[in-house]
């Protein structure tokens, strides 16, 4: 598991340095895309009000629509809930050449699960094996799998979810099950502590990023992302002629 360090520019000169890694992403996107051989996954997790929306909001906002795309897992429907867990998920992962974000996860069937007793114990603390499987072989066959937990703090939550009560534009996000699930804090705190010890690999790094700060849980986000892309080596197809000895009349 790896946690973000504070960045030490300040508001302004993060929110500079994000403009720079927005366009450098656009450019790694169109490269990612035009090869057609890499893969990336992008997961979101985080309490409620946590930045999950705001974050792909932000940080893929300048990407071309047709290289990415969002996943959202909400509560399963009756057709899904016919199959294992994963199933749902492994029709999401992406095609080479895509980059897909996943609104939630797989880890909710660890995390809200867990917290209100859905199954037993005896099955969902057998799905961190099946998980950890699950994304080494999506990285043996060529996607690079990146997790974010957005992480706020009780207190910042509380003052978002005012925020929302008192924002016409935003009431439309608040809901009682806002309140219910906040009552659960402590069973959350201790789930997700045992996901990040237990799912975190090589292959699937966990990335811890302070979200109290909207500014700054894209600038982590962004910069993890531009810095994976970067390290895949991405290049452009090379054409099987030569494009100067073809005349077009």
């Amino acid at each position: 598991t790896r946690t973000a360090s504070a960045f030490p520019g300040g508001k302004e000169k993060g929110r500079r340095l994000l403009v720079k890694l927005s366009s450098r992403l656009e450019q790694l996107q169109e490269v990612l895309a035009a090869g057609g051989k890499h893969r990336l996954l992008v997961v979101f997790q985080g309490m409620d009000t946590s930045g999950k929306d705001g974050v792909i909001k932000n940080v893929f906002r300048g990407m071309n629509p047709a290289g990415v795309r969002v996943a959202a897992f909400k509560k399963p429907t009756p057709e899904e809930l016919r199959h294992d867990f994963l199933w749902r998920i492994a029709k999401e992962v992406p095609r080479p050449g895509e980059i897909v974000l996943f609104n939630r996860s797989h880890y909710e069937d660890v995390l809200i699960v867990r917290v209100h007793e859905l199954v037993p114990k005896s099955v969902w603390s057998k799905r961190y094996a099946l998980i950890n499987e699950f994304e080494k072989r999506m990285a043996e066959e060529g996607t690079t799998v990146l997790k974010f937990f957005l992480h706020i703090d009780a207190d910042e939550q509380k003052k978002r979810l005012q925020e929302r009560l008192d924002d016409p534009t935003k009431q439309w996000k608040f809901s009682s099950d806002d309140l219910r699930e906040r009552k659960f804090w402590p069973s959350y705190v201790k789930a997700y502590e045992d996901v990040l010890s237990k799912t975190s690999a090589p292959w699937a790094p966990w990335y811890v990023v302070p979200a109290n700060h909207r500014w700054y849980r894209n600038l982590v986000v962004s910069s993890v992302i531009v810095d994976t892309l970067e390290r895949l080596g991405l290049e452009y197809p090379k054409l099987p002629f030569d494009p100067k000895k073809v005349a077009i009349t």
